[in-house]
């Protein structure tokens, strides 16, 4: 797992060019962002299982069939296995958040995952849905906390959104 600045000092290191304008740039934002991102990922943490609780409320009233019979959260085994990825999903994003690099997410979240859902049967769109959700909650959660939400806040789940996106939800 890599942070931004690992990350940026590796790829001009691959290449051995000095740090230029651009690279001192991203590392003063990096640099600028980290209290906020610290404090973000602190009342995230913290209201963790809050925020996976009303992520699957919210999920399952849009998407009610999950639930029902023959859904993918039917039983209680199922259920408890979706909150259990959300939460998932929840803590990878923030250990993405602090290290302002989605790597993490690469290495531990994604990697597999659509070949993982796809031979259990698990529809990813109700996924991408409920990341969407999160995503949305904890950032009303850390702007009620006092802490300015930026770009950085929505990135990891973007890029979870993103990767795991089908073009048929």
């Amino acid at each position: 797992m890599r942070d931004a600045v690992t990350s940026l000092i590796k790829n001009y290191d691959i290449t051995g060019r000095y740090l230029d304008r651009d690279a001192i740039d991203s590392l003063k934002s990096y640099f600028a962002t980290g209290t906020g991102r610290v404090q973000a990922a602190t009342t995230i943490s913290g209201s963790a299982a809050e925020l996976v609780k009303q992520a699957a409320s919210q999920l399952f009233t849009e998407l009610p069939e999950l639930i029902r019979p023959g859904g993918n959260a039917y039983t209680t085994r199922r259920y408890a296995a979706c909150l259990r990825d959300m939460d998932y999903y929840l803590r990878y994003a923030t250990y993405a958040l602090v290290a302002g690099d989605t790597d993490v997410l690469d290495e531990r979240v994604l990697q597999g995952l659509r070949e993982t859902y796809n031979s259990l049967g698990v529809p990813i769109g109700p996924t991408v849905v409920g990341l969407g959700i999160l995503k949305e909650l904890v950032k009303e959660k850390v702007q009620a906390a006092g802490i300015e939400v930026g770009a950085y806040l929505e990135q990891p789940f973007e890029h979870m959104i993103r990767e795991l996106s089908e073009t048929d939800l």
